[in-house]
């Protein structure tokens, strides 16, 4: 989540007049993360989240979005639901962009990892990955193999442009990894398919006080691609403690989670070291993009890219890393 657009008073109010929700009582930016302007938004009614949808969401692909979440739900997956208008539409235009209302989700991002909230994550994802599968609209990744060479192609322009010198050192470590991981990745067919949450990062699953999981949210990179590629963007997300060295504890009980709700292949279990290299990659990119390119006055979290390649190295250093 992120800011880049305010919202006026006005504008709320005149927005808020397309739904039945109560009286506004409050409304606050929400400043973490890089890719919506995000809102909470407390009604007489109950909490909601407001999204104004931003640089990478493209404008054809939110009702696939709007679509798998509400899907989700069906299945007793717990993630916000869009709320729709005294109309049915749950997207419509603020200021010039797209936004929606979806419900709020309780709970908070875990503070700290353990091997317990790994597991419940791993599990948490392995549901997610079962539940999507009664949705039928295809989404193709935005973010995959395919868009890589160009993604890094953009970045170092941008890096060139704004004279990031710290950060070329970076993006000659990319020029040596991309086409070596690209030259691997598992053909079409290969390894099994659906339709992936592609984000789940730790600051996008919540905890309730009992320490098991409220819900996933921030489904705008979902997509459909290969579930064990999920697993290994997890994994990067929630198992290097130290931005260096993966944690043995955190992955094992993390993978143990997922296979007690799909059971992993043995063409995933031997491929997920690259998936893991592949994963670490495509956030390497994003991040460096961003670090470089973001407006100074954006009301935002930068993430330093390098974490991403620390993790990458250790994937590609331990290429015989084998699963319990």
């Amino acid at each position: 989540m992120a800011v880049y657009t305010r919202v006026g008073d006005a504008d709320l109010a005149a927005f808020l007049k397309n739904y039945a929700l109560g009286a506004c009582l409050s409304f606050h930016e929400i400043a973490e993360g890089v890719e919506n302007s995000n809102f909470l938004l407390q009604t007489a009614d109950a909490r909601y989240i407001l999204t104004i949808f931003e640089k990478r969401v493209a404008h054809h692909d939110l009702p696939w979005f709007m679509g798998l979440m509400a899907h989700l739900n069906t299945q007793g997956l717990k993630c916000p639901r869009p709320v729709a208008g005294q109309d049915g539409q749950v997207l419509r235009p603020l200021l010039g962009k797209t936004a929606a209302i979806t419900t709020f989700l309780p709970g908070r991002p875990a503070m700290e990892l353990s091997a317990d909230k790994c597991h419940e994550a791993g599990r948490c994802l392995a549901q997610l990955h079962l539940a999507a599968q009664g949705y039928a609209a295809q989404r193709a990744n935005d973010f995959g193999p395919a868009a890589w060479t160009p993604l890094f192609d953009t970045a170092q322009h941008a890096a060139m442009l704004h004279d990031a010198g710290p950060m070329l050192p970076l993006v000659a470590q990319i020029a040596e990894a991309l086409p070596r991981i690209l030259a691997q990745w598992p053909r079409p067919g290969a390894l099994p398919t659906g339709h992936i949450h592609a984000d789940f990062f730790p600051d996008n699953v919540f905890f309730g006080e009992e320490g098991k999981i409220s819900g996933a949210i921030d489904f705008y990179f979902a997509c459909s691609d290969l579930l064990a590629y999920d697993l290994a963007i997890a994994l990067n997300a929630w198992c290097f403690p130290d931005d260096r060295e993966m944690s043995p504890i955190l992955c094992a009980a993390m993978v143990a989670g997922y296979q007690s709700v799909r059971p992993l292949t043995e063409a995933e279990k031997a491929a997920l070291p690259l998936l893991a290299q592949g994963g670490a990659l495509r956030f390497v990119l994003t991040r460096l993009y961003d670090w470089i390119a973001t407006p100074a006055d954006a009301l935002v979290t930068r993430k330093d890219p390098a974490s991403f390649m620390h993790r990458l190295q250790y994937w590609q250093k331990n290429r015989a890393w084998e699963l319990n």
